[in-house]
């Protein structure tokens, strides 16, 4: 796990997430000659590919294949990265050139993007981050995290602040006795240290391991406040290897306009793609005429599988011959994708499965439907706006009900190099009509702080008294009207729920930032 990530709640996340390595002028931390970098040249990245500081030796157990790596030094990695950038990254003319020999290589890596910013002023790169290799690989393939099978979702990340849980995994450590976690709970303290008003370093850096512990194996005590209740409760929880369950809560719900299907979407990894099949397919049994399509807390992942996502929901008639979405590379790359050295083709709306986790080429059931709902918050992104963007950009009608999306129209190919697998940003996407333009996210009507391309429906806050799937949930119960009658509830100040975070008096309401690794956060092509 990236160590910067696990800093969540701390004051000022934009300020960890983007920061840029300090100069190493003393020359520590590099070897090599300093005189060999020449500014504004640059030679091929492949003449300094695999030359590691730490070559690894052995086979990898994913590929079977020998570590292609050789003794190197921090230069050279350092090197392998400044071409790299140069030839792939999308905005490679805003990247500065500074000297490969003065930064470690993790610090140099962070100042190879843009200053510049979206129109709301954030940052335009929000998403340049790296992984370990053998971490990489064993998470995006299975779907398996060290963690207690709870997603804390940060409300509040100063003092005083407020974190409870979004959702759970089935038979996790979080979800079976004595734990019995569920939406909503509230978490008080870390190992004795007062979750709320905790300050001081170190104080903080106990809360981090805690709530997101880096193995498995690790035992930590909780003090929590369920839903409903006035006095809290402890728990210990021992940290284990977790798999997800990407889909959940699929169910129909009667309503005046028909059968609504609903499902609970939240990540594109690879095994999700046998679980969606099923749920489209139940659904389709059920002949439901709207779907309520929850991706509220689904950061990204596999493009292809929102592409399925995406066919599923619309149907053959609506995307026969129609582009899904297009990768568009920085101007060197009109024509050619730089990876695959293949031309450039759309990404159709796959109607067969793509055998992430099961056989490819079998048909993939659909609703045909001509619009759908979407739940959606600050946690929904990459690949999860693809499938609002593509589905726009064939005529199929898209709801939003809930809060203005990441922005997030950038993807990448992960790169290994020496054993550290980097991301940085490659190509946008853009659906049929041409547009991707969504740095901003996207936003229903009346959605409150920065605002991105308007979509019909509500902006809702999220509501952690009732669970996921729950008819009565804010978001849901606000699309299910809509769908009835195209009026929303009336606003909730969602301040009122940080006023006391140790009581639940009142409904929790508002919106959050939801750790997920990287590799759950992402639009990924695969080679």
């Amino acid at each position: 796990m990236p160590s910067e990530l696990r800093w969540i709640i701390l004051a000022s996340l934009v300020t960890l997430a983007g920061c840029g390595g300090g100069s190493g002028s003393n020359g520590s931390t590099s070897s090599g000659s300093p005189g060999s970098w020449t500014a504004g040249v640059f030679e091929p990245s492949a003449t300094f590919a695999n030359q590691c500081a730490s070559p690894r030796t052995g086979t990898d157990p994913t590929t079977g294949k020998r570590y292609p790596d050789v003794q190197g030094s921090t230069l050279t990695e350092n090197r392998f990265l400044r071409s790299w950038t140069n030839e792939l990254y999308l905005w490679y003319r805003e990247v500065p050139d500074l000297n490969p020999a003065s930064y470690s290589t993790p610090d140099y890596f962070n100042i190879l993007k843009t200053s510049a910013t979206t129109p709301s002023g954030n940052p335009k790169d929000r998403f340049h981050f790296t992984y370990p290799t053998a971490q990489w690989e064993a998470l995006s393939q299975s779907g398996v995290e060290a963690g207690y099978g709870a997603q804390f979702l940060v409300v509040a990340s100063t003092p005083p602040r407020l974190v409870v849980v979004a959702y759970t995994e089935p038979n996790a450590p979080a979800t079976t006795p004595p734990a019995n976690l569920s939406r909503g709970v509230k978490v008080l303290t870390v190992d004795g240290v007062d979750l709320v008003n905790a300050s001081d370093s170190g104080s903080v850096a106990k809360l981090n391991e805690g709530l997101f512990p880096s193995s498995a194996g690790a035992s930590h005590t909780f003090s929590i406040l369920d839903p409903g209740a006035t006095t809290p409760r402890t728990i210990t929880m021992v940290s284990a290897n977790v798999t997800s369950t990407p889909v959940q809560n699929v169910e129909t719900i009667t309503t005046a306009t028909g059968t609504v299907g609903y499902m609970l979407f939240n990540d594109h990894i690879a095994i999700a793609e046998q679980e969606l099949v099923a749920a489209f397919g139940q659904l389709a049994a059920a002949n439901v005429s709207d779907l309520v399509l929850d991706i509220r807390y689904n950061g990204g992942g596999y493009l292809d599988i929102a592409s399925e996502v995406a066919y599923m929901v619309a149907g053959r008639g609506a995307t026969t011959g129609r582009t899904f979405e297009k990768t568009v590379f920085s101007d060197k790359y009109p024509t050619l994708d730089p990876v695959t050295g293949q031309a450039i083709v759309p990404i159709p709306f796959h109607a067969t499965s793509q055998g992430f986790s099961g056989p490819s080429g079998q048909a993939l059931p659909s609703l045909n439907l001509t619009r759908v709902t979407v739940l959606t918050g600050a946690n929904t992104c990459s690949a999860s706006e693809s499938i609002l963007n593509s589905l726009g950009g064939v005529g199929v009608q898209v709801f939003q009900i809930g809060s203005t999306t990441c922005g997030k129209p950038y993807g990448f190919y992960p790169q290994d190099n020496c054993a550290t697998t980097y991301f940085s940003i490659e190509f946008k996407g853009v659906n049929d009509q041409a547009f991707g333009d969504y740095p901003d996210g996207f936003s229903p009507p009346n959605a409150t702080g920065t605002v991105g391309v308007q979509m019909p429906g509500c902006a809702v806050d999220d509501d952690f008294g009732h669970a996921l799937g729950d008819r009565n949930e804010g978001r849901l119960a606000a699309a299910l009207g809509y769908l009835v009658n195209r009026s929303c509830p009336a606003a909730s100040p969602a301040s009122a729920s940080r006023s006391n975070v140790r009581t639940i008096q009142a409904p929790i309401l508002g919106e959050g930032l939801l750790y997920k690794s990287p590799w759950r956060e992402n639009r990924i092509l695969r080679r």
